[in-house]
Order: C-alpha cells, then sequence, then structure tokens
C-alpha cells in the first residue's frame, strides 16, 4: 500500500518541521514548500492527496496559491486545507469561494488535533470537500459544497 502524500505550504519553519515530522510519524510521505510560488511549483510535480496551505506566505500568498490550484486542470481536484492564523468570516467565506475543503485557525487548535483531523481526513473511505470547517467558532456559517 502506497502512502499517503501530504504537501505543507508554511513559512515559519519551526512549525513546518514539527507539522512535517508528526504526519511523517503517522506514516504518510510528506513534502515542505515554504513560499507561495515553491507550493505551486511542488503540487505539480508531488501531486499529493491533500495540501495543508497556509495563506500568509511569501511570494504569492495562500488565496492566490488557492485560486490557482483550483483553475489548473492538473490541480483542481487536490483538496486543499487552509491552516492559518486569519480568522475573521470574510477570510473564511473567501477560502471556501475559492475551493478550500476545510479551513483551520491554528491559534485555535493544538497541534495534535490539527494532525488528528488530517488522519481522520484520510481515515474515511471516501474525503469529503468542506462538509465541516474547524474553525474553532461554532457560529460561522458553514458553506453548501456538494
Amino acid at each position: 500500500m502506497t502512502k499517503s502524500k501530504i504537501l505543507i505550504v508554511e513559512d515559519d519553519a519551526i512549525l513546518a518541521k514539527v507539522i512535517y515530522e508528526e504526519l511523517s510519524e503517522a506514516d504518510f510521505e510528506v513534502f515542505q514548500a515554504y513560499d507561495g510560488e515553491e507550493g505551486l511549483k511542488m503540487a505539480n510535480e508531488k501531486h499529493p492527496d491533500l495540501i495543508l496551505l497556509d495563506i500568509l506566505l511569501p511570494k504569492k500568498n495562500g488565496f492566490e496559491v488557492l485560486e490557482i490550484l483550483k483553475r489548473t486542470p492538473e490541480t483542481k481536484m487536490i483538496p486543499v486545507t487552509l491552516l492559518t492564523m486569519l480568522g475573521s468570516d470574510d477570510e473564511i467565506k473567501k477560502g471556501f469561494e475559492l475551493g478550500a475543503g476545510d479551513y483551520i485557525v491554528k491559534s485555535q487548535h493544538a497541534l495534535p488535533e490539527i494532525i488528528e483531523k488530517v488522519r481522520g481526513y484520510f481515515s474515511q473511505e471516501s474525503h469529503p470537500q468542506g462538509d465541516q470547517a474547524v474553525v474553532g467558532e461554532s457560529d460561522i456559517p458553514q458553506p453548501n459544497i456538494p
């Protein structure tokens, strides 16, 4: 059985390393990019099964990266989870409108919760896209994505 591939696009080197190590230990094949341009390049080269994408990135921000990923035939079907410090209603709404399947606000979730969420995603028979967002705010409206 082949390992599921995850691309982490995160400019915080320490956080990226910790997530990388945790996911590697959980038996995923993990790739890292530290800016938006590198993230797009790796997404096209590695064809990951999931992308964890920060929004505040050098070169191209996460919203730009997400928009490009979702309009490119080779990458449009790759699920993207936004993993960011930005948590306003407008930012969350924009993330879903651009095609994110999930939105996780880093400051509202401990690393083990984030790792468990990724594990849970891959343990499901079919990977839902946008069924529920983990934003830490129960009153934020969830999108209806079929």
